[in-house]
């Protein structure tokens, strides 16, 4: 039985997202599940996830092979319950990849959102911290998402300027590109384990470094 390589999208569609942005992250995720899907090593290694926060968080697909994997329809509502996304991502890796007994990858995550958390976030950040990930990238999207914020879930946090087409498109590329890299390197016994072990993101996205910080 070959070692799976967990991939979990956490994304933000609060209200903030309509529009533009929501149809971007809408299109990014059909691209990003194209590319996979024509990427050999990335189809037999990679297995992905969904979960969507709003007033709340809810695994839109559950883990899964990428050619059994569909797209959902993303919708936004209320608003940004990112403490919560982060105490059910935990719940979804314990059950869907720690209690299988695998010998899996650790899973990758990727999470985007535009906003601040309003809830809890701190309670996700410690829940967080019970088990280990692989590389895990925040996005923050726009003015108004909070960097500093991100900062306290992960060290690998970048940004995007805007929240325009171009710009979420270029994102999830990056993130497609950094699946396809991970899974060649799995498949070579080795981990991604950081910004670093990632395809150099292009212009429209910032690393935020954390000296500055």
């Amino acid at each position: 039985m070959h070692r799976r390589l967990p991939i979990y999208l956490l994304i933000d569609t609060s209200y903030s997202m309509m529009g533009e942005p929501i149809e971007a992250v809408q299109n990014g995720l059909d691209s990003l599940v194209s590319a996979l899907h024509r990427d050999p090593q990335a189809l037999e290694t990679a297995y992905l996830s969904i979960i969507e926060f709003n007033n709340d968080a809810k695994q839109l697909e559950p883990l899964k092979e990428l050619s059994e994997f569909q797209t959902p329809i993303l919708q936004v509502n209320g608003m940004t319950s990112m403490g919560a996304a982060l105490s059910l991502l935990v719940d979804c890796i314990q059950k869907e990849v720690l209690a299988s007994n695998r010998r899996d990858w650790r899973p990758m995550v990727f999470l985007f959102t535009d906003g601040m958390a309003n809830d809890n976030l701190q309670q996700g950040i410690d829940k967080l911290k019970t088990i280990k990930t692989g590389t895990f990238v925040a996005c923050a999207a726009g003015p108004s998402a909070d960097t500093k914020e991100l900062l306290k879930i992960t060290e690998a946090v970048v940004k995007l300027d805007e929240t325009d087409s171009a710009s979420i498109a270029a994102f999830f590329k990056w993130v497609s590109s950094s699946i396809s890299v991970s899974s060649q390197k799995v498949e070579q016994g080795n981990e991604s384990n950081g910004l670093d072990d990632l395809p150099p993101p292009p212009p429209e996205i910032n690393i935020i470094d954390l000296s500055k910080k």
